[in-house]
C-alpha cells in the first residue's frame, strides 16, 4: 500500500512561490450618498456600493488600531456622536465584522439594526444629526515593498521589519479581495507551504481587541511555534 509523502520539516520547506510583502496607500472619495438623519442614513446604507460600506467598518480598523476601546465603525459613531442615540450606537458598534462571508450581508445586518431601532423610536428618524455623514469609500494603490518571504523563517523576519500598514494590507484589507473569507497571510501559508492548521489559527486571531502591532505579535507567535516545532 502506497503512503504519503512526507513533507519536510517545517523549518527547512520553501515555498512554491514566495510571498511579496505589499502596503496599500488609500485614495478616500466622497460618494454620492449623504445622511442628514438616521432615515436617510438606512437608506444611504441600502445603496451605497460595496467600498463604502468596508470603508466604514473594516477600515476603521485601520484608522484607529491604536485605539482598544469605543466604537468599532463609523455608522456607531456618528450615531452616538451626531444623532445622540446612544442606544443604537451601542447596537452598531456590538457588530463583529469577522461573522460576516460577504459585504451584502453585512449591510442587511446594519440596516436591520437600524431599522429595528426606527420601529422603536420613530421620532429619531428624521432628528437632524449636528453633523451630516458622507458615506465614503476609497481606491486602493498597492506599493510593493523590498521585503519578500520563500520560507517561515524569512516570514517571520519580514513580519518584524514591515510597517503596520503592511499588516492591514495583508490581514485586513485583503478580506475585501477574499470577500471576507480570509486573509493573505494564511492564503499563503496553505496554499504554498501546506500549513493548513497554522493558517486557520492566523484567521482567528481577534482584530478588535489588539492593535496592528498585536495583530502582528499574535501572527509572529503562531509562525514561530511553527518554526520551532520540527
Amino acid at each position: 500500500m502506497a503512503t504519503a509523502p512526507q513533507l519536510p520539516p517545517t523549518r527547512s520547506r520553501w515555498a512554491r512561490a514566495p510571498f511579496y510583502f505589499n502596503s496599500g496607500a488609500h485614495l478616500l472619495r466622497i460618494g454620492r450618498e449623504k445622511a442628514n438623519n438616521l432615515q436617510e442614513l438606512l437608506e444611504a446604507i441600502r445603496t451605497c456600493s460595496e467600498t463604502s460600506i468596508f470603508q466604514h467598518t473594516f477600515q476603521t480598523l485601520e484608522e484607529h488600531h491604536f485605539i482598544r476601546e469605543g466604537f468599532s465603525n463609523d455608522f456607531s459613531h456618528w450615531a452616538f456622536s451626531s444623532c445622540n442615540e446612544v442606544g443604537l450606537a451601542e447596537r452598531l458598534a456590538a457588530l463583529d465584522v469577522r461573522e460576516f462571508t460577504s459585504i451584502a450581508a453585512l449591510r442587511e445586518r446594519l440596516a436591520g439594526i437600524i431599522e429595528t431601532y426606527l420601529e422603536k423610536n420613530p421620532r429619531a428618524a428624521t432628528r437632524q444629526a449636528m453633523e451630516p455623514f458622507y458615506l465614503m469609500a476609497s481606491d486602493l494603490v498597492v506599493v510593493p515593498t523590498p521585503y519578500v518571504a520563500r520560507n517561515l523563517e524569512e516570514f517571520a523576519d519580514g513580519l518584524r521589519k514591515v510597517s503596520i500598514h503592511v499588516i492591514y494590507y495583508h490581514f485586513i484589507d485583503a478580506r475585501l479581495r477574499l470577500k471576507l473569507n480570509n486573509n493573505d497571510f494564511s492564503v499563503w501559508l496553505e496554499k504554498e507551504l501546506d500549513l493548513g492548521q497554522a493558517a486557520d489559527r492566523l484567521n482567528q486571531i481577534d482584530i478588535y481587541t489588539s492593535t496592528l502591532d498585536g495583530v502582528r505579535r499574535s501572527i509572529l507567535k503562531i509562525i514561530e511555534a511553527e518554526i520551532n516545532r520540527n
